[in-house]
């Protein structure tokens, strides 16, 4: 395919993964994320289980093959109210730098601001500084340290 590589993204389809066929799919592209998940069907069923407590997936499609995800969810606290969170952000190694990262946050962000949604909030690694350096120039900033730690033994 010829073209510069913003006009290569231009071309993807962005829409939600909603049947097993989408969200599996996906599966290639989110093992480079969430290499942990070592089978589609633990991924597909963890995205229908997840999907429970409103987790939306949207997907990068490109001739028909999946080319970045993101995955989101209405959340509500104290301190922001009803805000969307991102889950999942997550683009083919062989395609990212062409802008398909930032036109996913835009479709999750023009899905949040339909909600009425005022804050779009995601963790990421301390350690994930090509992540941080490209979120800063998203436009989002740092708004908190997140403290975890594991209290029952993993599944």
């Amino acid at each position: 395919m010829t073209g510069t590589r913003s006009e290569v993204a231009t071309m993807v389809i962005l829409r939600e993964a909603a049947t097993d066929e989408d969200i599996l799919a996906g599966w290639p592209v989110m093992r480079v994320l969430r290499p942990h998940l070592a089978e589609a069907d633990t991924f597909l069923a963890r995205v229908r289980r997840q999907q429970g407590d409103g987790y939306r997936l949207l997907a990068a499609w490109d001739a028909g093959d999946v080319v970045g995800l993101a995955g989101w969810r209405v959340q509500e606290t104290l301190i922001r109210g009803r805000f969307c969170y991102v889950d999942d952000l997550v683009v083919h190694p062989d395609r990212q730098r062409g802008g398909l990262g930032a036109r996913l946050l835009d479709g999750v962000a023009a899905a949040a601001r339909a909600l009425g949604l005022p804050f779009m909030v995601l963790d990421t690694g301390l350690d994930n500084t090509l992540g941080q350096r490209f979120y800063f120039r998203y436009g989002m900033l740092p708004g908190a340290l997140r403290f975890a730690m594991p209290i029952v033994p993993a599944p």
